[in-house]
């Protein structure tokens, strides 16, 4: 008789609330996706040119148990089959991520299953992991994304260096206010990007910001503020503006930045792994420019799939996931934390040997 035993499969619901998407899903063994539900509120945002937190926290309280429900109904999966349930506790909007924190607890509760807290970035990070069953730590990921622009080494499931990150506006952020500035409205970064096909990438030459201090940290304000200034002269002189021209150009210097700075670091680093997540990842020129810099260093290139890339709840269950092995438990006391750094885990704790999973 063999002494060997199969390991158990472990299943995670997770939830994520942290803007203006409502999103659940159960994950397997943190790498299989059972269900992805996504009720975005896209178009509602889009009459106000932006997220108007309030209107976000109603949203989510109306929908959020029709999207678990879904997520389990999708997945052919009972709440009594789940090992347990991660969500997102920060950064985000406060309101919102409140939505999420009570939603779970109360699952944790009826449930009698363990509360498992997650940084959305790390969610983002560990979306990877999704597509790419060969990626393992360690290895050198960008986070890009309205709110976060985070050069991080990955160096074990939940561990994590920040490297660089912006000293103003994140790359989403930037794309978000330029794209209102040449009159594409809301959401920016996917019109920016569709626009920026039918433009010239060279027609205007844009300011590429170099920080002495710190070769990996990012500053794309200027960059914004020279987009503005440009118009504005424009304007002024009355000379016609062409959209696309601005918008490639914009987008072109963002580009440049952003893999000059990723190249270095894996370089620097000596890694032979390079990873993109979040929001901005989506963006086709981005990764075509990503995977261009990673053929010809020698480096393998990873992304998420684009629905993996905005915020949705599998990539919390894939974080969750490795949290959960590891023994990281949160209390029914979890909080949101809307400006929580990466890697923070003042919040959770971790199991003793012996201890209660709950």
């Amino acid at each position: 008789m063999s002494g060997m035993s199969e390991e158990k499969d472990i299943y995670i619901l997770a939830i994520e609330t942290s803007c203006d998407e409502t999103a659940a899903s159960v994950v397997k063994n943190g790498r299989e996706v059972l269900s992805n539900v996504i009720f975005t509120q896209i178009a509602l945002h889009t009459l106000y040119g932006g997220v108007v937190p309030e209107i976000a926290s109603r949203k989510h309280i109306e929908k959020i148990n029709q999207v678990i429900e879904a997520a389990l109904e999708e997945a052919g999966k009972e709440l009594g089959e789940m090992d347990a349930v991660a969500v997102t506790y920060g950064p985000g909007l406060v309101g919102a991520l409140l939505v999420g924190l009570s939603a779970a607890k109360a699952v944790s509760f009826a449930a009698g299953i363990p509360l498992v807290g997650v940084h959305h970035i790390e969610g983002h990070i560990s979306a990877n992991y999704i597509e790419h069953p060969d990626l393992e730590p360690p290895y050198v990921c960008l986070v890009v994304s309205g709110g976060h622009s985070h050069l991080t080494v990955v160096k074990e499931y939940g561990a994590y260096e920040v490297i660089g990150q912006t000293r103003d506006d994140a790359a989403g952020e930037a794309f978000d206010k330029v794209a209102r500035a040449i009159g594409l409205g809301y959401p920016g970064g996917p019109k920016i990007d569709r626009l920026s096909r039918e433009g010239n990438p060279d027609a205007v030459c844009f300011p590429r910001a170099k920080l002495a201090d710190n070769a990996y940290d990012f500053s794309f304000s200027g960059l914004k503020s020279a987009v503005l200034n440009y118009l504005n002269g424009c304007r002024m002189k009355g000379e016609e503006i062409c959209q696309a021209d601005v918008a490639a150009s914009f987008q072109k210097a963002v580009i440049e930045v952003l893999v000059e700075h990723s190249m270095h670091a894996v370089r620097e680093y000596g890694y032979d792994r390079f990873a993109i997540a979040g929001g901005v990842a989506s963006n086709s020129s981005l990764r075509e420019a990503m995977a261009r810099a990673c053929s010809e260093n020698g480096i393998r290139f990873y992304h998420p799939s684009p629905i993996y890339c905005t915020d949705n709840a599998a990539m919390i269950g894939v974080a969750g996931y490795y949290e959960y092995r590891k023994g990281v438990r949160s209390g029914l006391d979890l909080n949101a934390v809307p400006n929580l750094k990466l890697g923070d885990r003042t919040h959770v704790c971790c199991l003793e040997p012996g201890d209660s999973p709950l």
